[in-house]
């Protein structure tokens, strides 16, 4: 059985190396947990969790930034190791960037493997649309090529303590490696190591963590937060009122996302955010949240500042409010876009920022390239968002469609994330499917 090369004083190197702390690694305290009990907040679902969504997102951003700029600043940052044309996508990431831990891993048994997947919620469709892609598209292509033997599937409802323990049951139960998805950045730190020692890589997607050992795969999504709040903001002549509608406090995409829109907002002195609500990524609480919101603060609403995933839920609240439909970013949910096709002049683009399926798609084949030991550069894979026209929509959903719509609007992986580009993250590339 061929085990990872890295020793303990290796993971210390590159702990400090990448501007992060860990216990045993050095004399300062380890990293607050304050994300996970925000997250905790979120997943109870109560008013404080709401009232206190922006700032705790905006907290966190912060924290992260620094933490990554550290790294960055002290040399440990492995971005110059990627080619040119992908070193744009890290601008402004406040996550690890530092030499991965698993450059050098060889999996402790041959194909073909057993993936394991633990998810922290299963509510909502952008859930349902990623789990589709994995299960009954990319497992059996896989299991075909005799490259993947079996998924075992676990779904933590939010609770970080399950989730915890299901990754070390996935590990314990003999998978080669181990999909996360939409953690804190730090609560699953100490599985993630518990999976490592074992031989088990871990890859989180839709999210990061920060340990050291993890390999982190996303959009920037600080960038989507700043990109969706800037074109928000000129939206409404640069001035004006807006609701923000964020994700789950304490994830680490929502939290990423949040802190990249309000430190857009800030470059606008007429912008004022007049409420922040928790649409929990799932339409139903998101419509309640809003309606909830609109029905007691009676005062002008120009424009809502929202996360995929809940889109759909924050316009069916506003449509039923009876206020006029004001400007709304939108990213890919089938019926906000929806309602895009059929109100061409609503707004002037979307944001492909976390299409689900195609970001599943990334996360697994980054799994099994690393079960495949060519060696990822860098702690996170990272692309910029992308653009959503008028035009695609059009071309993705027939006049008639449906503004309750729960499909997605999606890239495609040839456009999300090329087997090109994807190379180029590799010090080995290849193509799992083609070997070339």
């Amino acid at each position: 059985m061929t085990k990872f090369k890295s020793t303990r004083a290796r993971l210390c190197a590159i702990v400090l190396a990448a501007g992060l702390v860990i216990a045993g690694c050095a004399d300062t305290p380890a990293a607050s947990t304050a994300s996970s009990g925000a997250a905790a907040s979120g997943a109870a679902g109560g008013s404080s969790a709401a009232s206190t969504a922006s700032s705790g997102a905006a907290a966190s951003g912060a924290a992260g930034g620094s933490s990554a700029a550290a790294g960055a600043a002290g040399g440990a940052s492995a971005v110059s190791t990627l080619p040119t044309d992908l070193q744009a996508a890290y601008d402004g990431l406040d996550q690890p960037i530092g030499p991965s831990a698993l450059a050098d891993f060889k999996a402790k048994n041959p194909k073909p493997w057993t993936i394991g997947y633990a998810s922290s919620y299963a509510g909502n469709s952008w859930r349902a649309a990623a789990l589709h892609r994995l299960q009954d598209v990319l497992i059996p292509e896989y299991k075909k090529a005799g490259i993947v033997k079996d998924l075992v599937v676990t779904e933590s409802n939010l609770n970080d303590a399950t989730q915890i323990q299901q990754i070390r049951q996935l590990a314990d139960q003999g998978v080669d490696v181990i999909i996360i998805c939409c953690s804190s950045i730090t609560s699953l730190n100490e599985a993630i190591s518990y999976a490592h020692d074992k031989g088990v890589p871990v890859v989180s997607w839709s999210g990061y963590t920060t340990s050291p050992v993890s390999l982190n795969v996303s959009a920037n999504y600080r960038q989507g937060g700043a990109d969706a709040a800037k074109w928000l903001a000129d939206s409404i002549g640069g001035k004006g009122t807006v609701l923000n509608v964020v994700g789950i406090p304490g994830a680490a995409s929502s939290d990423t996302y949040d802190a990249g829109a309000q430190a857009e907002f800030a470059k606008y002195p007429g912008i004022k955010v007049v409420g922040n609500v928790a649409g929990k990524w799932t339409d139903q609480v998101a419509q309640t949240a809003v309606q909830q919101f609109l029905a007691t603060n009676p005062g002008k609403i120009d424009g809502i500042l929202t996360q995929s995933a809940q889109e759909t839920g924050v316009l069916q609240a506003l449509l039923q409010s009876g206020r006029p439909v004001v400007p709304m970013n939108i990213g890919g949910e089938a019926g906000a876009a929806c309602y895009w096709r059929q109100h061409k002049d609503w707004v002037s683009q979307g944001f492909n920022i976390w299409p689900p399926g195609d970001e599943m798609q990334l996360a697994f084949e980054a799994a099994i390239r690393t079960l495949e030991g060519q060696g990822p550069k860098i702690q996170s894979i990272i692309r910029e968002p992308a653009p959503m026209t008028y035009a695609d929509v059009a071309a993705a959903l027939p006049a008639n469609c449906d503004v309750n719509g729960s499909g997605w609007i999606q890239p495609g992986p040839d456009k999300w994330m090329p087997t090109t580009q994807l190379n180029k993250y590799f010090q080995r590339p290849a193509d799992p499917l083609t070997g070339s």
